[in-house]
């Protein structure tokens, strides 16, 4: 069965049992068989529903890695909640999986191979749960893949280095003191505790050369007895900044606006950082490999500039935390529409033997 023909089988199959992260039960069954099947050493259950295969030359020699993420959203279509592979996972899977059935042909003549699919990265801890299982300490050199939207790159284009932004969610609980609305002087009203602290985290300002933001993204206050003065807030915040230096910045200024803006009218803020990604931090090297992967597969027109985006991604958990890791993702071009974490995403399929060619030509590279 030639490349083309197989990664879209396998995409067949992975698109039509979406999980949500965590749950992926099917579709880790359904990888870890294949990839016994080429050969693979398999490790299952990581981190709840993660899968590690292990092809080892036996030869000391660097450990590199491919790594996709499983995991599906949940929408609701017609007033019925669904899940939908609505961000591309299932593709990622499928280039992945066909890669490292190529690769198992001909194993690596020094060093491991270490095919890592994970959980949960819609839940932005997937990575993370991995990590702590120390399932994946010794891997060296880590690549990625992800599709893009029609808006960044389109069909026969990649990019080899797809910088994501830090992004966090954080949370505050506004405490005031309830009252009868017609003596509001005796008691302090959450929302206008919740307001000043919208205005407040408004006139945050950090290095204005920094790609960085900050937004309410949650108010709720006040119950059914609509002239009491209400005494609870409850508000969610949306963090990100292009840096993990400004993300640093962001999070530590962050409590203390929220808190002192509350204080300002007699109310208290119980904040709360609820977690987040880091952003992307690259090795040239590497990122140089995946130049080289995509010229030698799309050619010089396909090869794209970096692309930023402000969206988080929590495979930069694995250099962050896994020290000497060294990595690389790709943004894979495909006329993607309307967009990702649309329940109606469409990509033009025929990109996928493409994304699969770009990793094979990267892992060749990067173990020479």
């Amino acid at each position: 069965m030639d490349i083309t023909t197989r990664v879209k089988e396998i995409f067949q199959t992975l698109h039509a049992i979406p999980e949500v992260g965590f749950n992926e039960h099917k579709t880790a069954a359904y990888l870890a068989a294949e990839l016994g099947k080429a050969g693979y050493q398999i490790r299952t259950g990581i981190g709840g529903t993660g899968i590690t295969g292990v092809l080892d030359s036996g030869v000391p020699g660097p450990v590199i890695g491919l790594r996709a993420d499983m995991d599906a959203l949940a929408h609701t279509v017609d007033g019925v909640e669904k899940c939908v592979h609505s961000c591309g996972h299932d593709a990622h899977c499928a280039m992945v999986l066909a890669a490292a059935e190529v690769l198992a042909e001909k194993p690596p003549a020094k060093g491991k191979l270490k095919i890592v699919f994970q959980p949960a990265e819609e839940k932005l801890d997937g990575a993370l749960s991995m990590i702590k299982s120390g399932a994946v300490d010794d891997l060296e050199i880590l690549f990625g893949i992800h599709l893009r939207p029609i808006q960044e790159a389109k069909s026969g284009q990649a990019t080899p280095a797809l910088y994501h932004g830090a992004s966090y969610i954080a949370t505050a609980a506004i405490k005031g003191a309830p009252a009868h609305g017609a003596r509001p002087h005796l008691g302090i009203n959450a929302i206008d505790a919740a307001t000043a602290v919208v205005g407040a985290i408004n006139a945050i300002h950090l290095n204005p050369a920094d790609s960085w933001s900050v937004k309410t993204t949650k108010l709720h206050a006040g119950g059914p007895t609509l002239n009491a003065i209400p005494d609870l807030a409850e508000m969610a915040f949306d963090l990100r900044a292009q840096s993990n230096a400004a993300m640093d910045a962001l999070l530590a200024k962050l409590p203390q606006t929220i808190e002192n803006a509350a204080a300002a009218i007699g109310a208290t803020a119980d904040v709360q950082i609820r977690g987040g990604v880091p952003a992307a931090e690259y090795d040239a090297g590497l990122t140089a490999i995946a130049g080289e992967a995509i010229r030698a597969v799309l050619g010089e027109a396909g090869l794209l500039a970096p692309i930023i985006t402000p969206g988080g991604e929590d495979f930069h958990y694995f250099t962050q935390k896994i020290p000497g890791l060294r990595s690389a993702y790709i943004g894979l071009g495909c006329n993607l529409t309307p967009g990702l974490h649309h329940p109606d995403m469409t990509f033009d399929t025929d990109a996928l033997p493409q994304g699969v060619a770009i990793l094979l030509e990267a892992v060749r590279r990067a173990s020479s």
